[in-house]
């Protein structure tokens, strides 16, 4: 069951749609069920985030934690938008449903996604930031059933 604030994120989204020449953009995938996901940062000369859009392709859940992460990281710092974690993102949903936990990765992913963009095209190294994976089961075993 989902809580109150998955419901409504997924069915009143905020932040949906793009940015023009975003400062950044991020896209990230499960290939395993199918959710993509692209977030656009727009991110002024001091480094914080002025505005942030997404668009989703996925369930629910993954609606939710995308609208849910754009809330935590509009008006943070580059640096504060790096300590949001999946878990902050689930927190701030009340919790997501075991098998929906890989949407939180995929926001947090994201994320980290347009950062690294963002770094790149103005030639700058942001602390702790990692080059993203565009599937997050990149590199993993694959489970056995």
């Amino acid at each position: 069951m989902y809580s109150e604030k998955v419901m409504d994120h997924f069915q009143n989204p905020r932040n949906v749609g793009e940015i023009e020449n975003a400062s950044g953009v991020g896209t990230v995938g499960n290939a395993k069920c199918g959710d993509i996901m692209r977030i656009f940062l727009d991110i002024d000369e001091a480094g914080i985030i002025r505005d942030v859009k997404f668009k989703t392709f996925g369930c629910g859940a993954a609606v939710a934690t995308s609208s849910m992460a754009t809330e935590l990281v509009k008006g943070k710092s580059v640096q504060e938008a790096m300590l949001v974690t999946n878990k902050a993102v689930m927190e701030a949903l009340d919790g997501l449903p075991p098998v929906k936990v890989h949407c939180s990765l995929l926001a947090e992913e994201a994320i980290h996604a347009a950062l690294w963009d963002y770094a790149q095209k103005n030639h700058i190294e942001i602390e702790g930031l990692k080059q993203p994976k565009s599937d997050i089961h990149e590199g993993e075993e694959e489970e056995e059933y």
